[in-house]
């Protein structure tokens, strides 16, 4: 049952069955910057997270950074043509060395160099060389040159982060000790793997920046009670009355079979668009009638606002004209969507709710705030 603040303690934890009355989560758990603080240790800080695409970093020296929870990363592909991840900080006195840029990545180095003090680091993390200042003491009268200790190029290398791949889909993982990710992911992983992902190419990305928390944005892109009467565009081809959604432990997914006679020329999911939901902030879109896919990593800021990233892959990154035309046809569902949730989030903000109220058909948005609870609960 919907429950309006009355200035009593009026939530509830959620339900574990969606028939049940409190089967979503408190209002304060969207708009509290404590709750994002918390997530950032209980859910980006333990599970294994979406880092971005092998295809773009081909070759060795080819990286890209990604923050995460607050965490800064690089991702490179090494000598030795593995994928590796570091924390983005120095050894010497903890600077951030390469810029945060998702419009402008991948790049290429033959190693990380920090720009505070020219520390430099091997595309295996070890330590290369330091400036002559860290192995003289000419500055310092109360230090011979001999006495100057050699740095451990391992010792003082970049931290690894656990780092794992579902197909050409990079992961990591901050955990100590994490468990394998084929363990999150379940049947996910060998579903994925078993389409070629890997023969298409980054073709476009667009990044946006958005009013709400990020759990507001998944819970929208997680059931399409709402598409209805906001994507009319998109679902004219769409079949809704035969489409599904299938709930697994830590992903779902969102089965619209397209209408007779909408063409899918050598589609990858032939006639059927799926759209991938991985908790705890990942998607992967399959569309049927397009020989392509996108995914999006939804990256909170702070308690109201998230970044979104969105790409495109093909078989080339030169689109065709009716490939673009696609694009821009996602691209215009984001933008409904981003008015939708910064719609909902303005309610969420007034205080007036306390608790709301799921539907029978936003299962899958239930199972995404059981994950939210059962995170903070951990």
């Amino acid at each position: 049952m919907t429950r309006w603040n009355d200035g009593t303690d009026a939530t509830a934890s959620v339900s574990p069955d969606i028939t049940e009355e409190t089967n979503a989560l408190p209002a304060r758990y969207f708009t509290d910057p404590a709750v994002h603080e918390m997530e950032k240790e209980k859910i980006f800080s333990r599970y294994w997270m979406y880092a971005g695409h092998a295809t773009t970093i081909e070759e060795p020296g080819d990286y890209f950074t990604r923050t995460i929870g607050g965490k800064q990363i690089v991702i490179v592909r090494d000598k030795d043509r593995e994928i590796r991840a570091f924390y983005n900080v120095c050894a010497h006195r903890g600077s951030k060395m390469v810029e945060d840029t998702p419009m402008t990545d991948p790049g290429n180095t033959n190693g990380i160099r920090c720009p505070y003090h020219l520390w430099t680091y091997d595309l295996d993390g070890r330590l290369r060389s330091t400036p002559q200042s860290f192995e003289t003491a000419g500055m310092n009268r109360d230090l011979e040159d001999e006495d100057v200790p050699e740095l451990d190029p391992k010792r003082n290398g970049l931290m690894e982060v656990h780092l794992d791949s579902i197909g050409p889909l990079v992961f990591v993982n901050f955990a100590d000790d994490p468990a394998p990710l084929a363990e999150q992911a379940g049947t996910l992983k060998e579903e994925l793997e078993s389409f070629p992902l890997e023969e298409y190419e980054l073709a476009r990305r667009y990044v946006s920046e958005v009013e709400c928390n990020w759990k507001t944005f998944s819970g929208n892109y997680s059931e399409c009670d709402h598409c209805q009467a906001n994507h009319q565009d998109w679902i004219k081809g769409i079949s809704l009355a035969e489409s599904e959604l299938v709930v697994d432990d830590h992903y779902w997914v969102l089965h619209y079979t397209h209408d007779e006679g909408v063409e899918a020329d050598e589609a990858l999911v032939e006639g059927e668009a799926r759209f991938y939901y991985f908790w705890p902030n990942f998607t992967l879109n399959m569309y049927g009638n397009a020989d392509g896919y996108g995914t999006y990593i939804i990256d909170p800021i702070d308690e109201g606002r998230f970044q979104l990233i969105a790409d495109y892959y093909f078989r080339d990154e030169e689109l065709s004209d009716e490939e673009a035309e696609f694009v821009q046809l996602s691209r215009k569902l984001q933008e409904e969507d981003f008015e939708l949730v910064e719609r909902q989030y303005e309610g969420l903000k007034s205080g007036a709710l306390a608790q709301g109220q799921l539907g029978p058909n936003e299962h899958t948005v239930h199972r995404l705030h059981r994950l939210a609870q059962e995170a903070y609960e951990a």
